[in-house]
C-alpha cells in the first residue's frame, strides 16, 4: 500500500478550518513564534506569548532557542528587544529540506 499523501482533495477542501478550541496545529510553538516576529519584530514577550497561547517563560525559551540556532537575531533597542528573523536558514527536519525560513513564512503568510 501507498503511504502517498497526495490524490484528490478530499470532501472538505476549500472550507475554512473548524473554529472552536484547538487540540493540536500544524506549526510547533517554535513556529508560532517565529511567524508573530516576523510579522511584528518589536512584538514583546509577552504579546508573543498571548498570540501564541504559550507562557512568557515559553516564549524566552524558544527565543533563546532560535537564536542559538542562527534563525533569529536579537537587539536591543533602549528598553526593549527587536526581533530580526534570518529567513535564508534551512529548516531543521530532513524532510523539510532544502526549504528555508523564508519559505515556510511565505507558505503561511500566502
Amino acid at each position: 500500500m501507498s503511504g502517498s499523501t497526495r490524490g484528490a482533495p478530499g470532501p472538505d477542501a476549500g472550507r475554512p478550518a473548524p473554529e472552536g478550541p484547538l487540540g493540536w496545529t500544524f506549526l510547533t510553538n517554535h513556529g508560532h513564534v517565529l511567524v508573530a516576529v516576523s510579522r511584528d519584530p518589536e512584538l514583546r514577550q509577552r504579546d508573543i506569548s498571548q498570540a501564541v497561547g504559550i507562557t512568557q517563560g515559553a516564549v524566552q525559551r524558544i527565543l533563546d532557542d532560535l537564536e542559538a540556532g542562527g534563525y533569529v537575531r536579537r537587539q536591543r533597542v533602549g528598553r526593549r528587544n527587536r526581533y530580526e528573523v534570518i529567513a535564508d536558514r534551512p529548516l531543521r527536519h530532513p524532510l523539510e529540506q532544502p526549504r528555508t525560513v523564508a519559505d515556510l513564512l511565505e507558505a503561511v503568510e500566502a
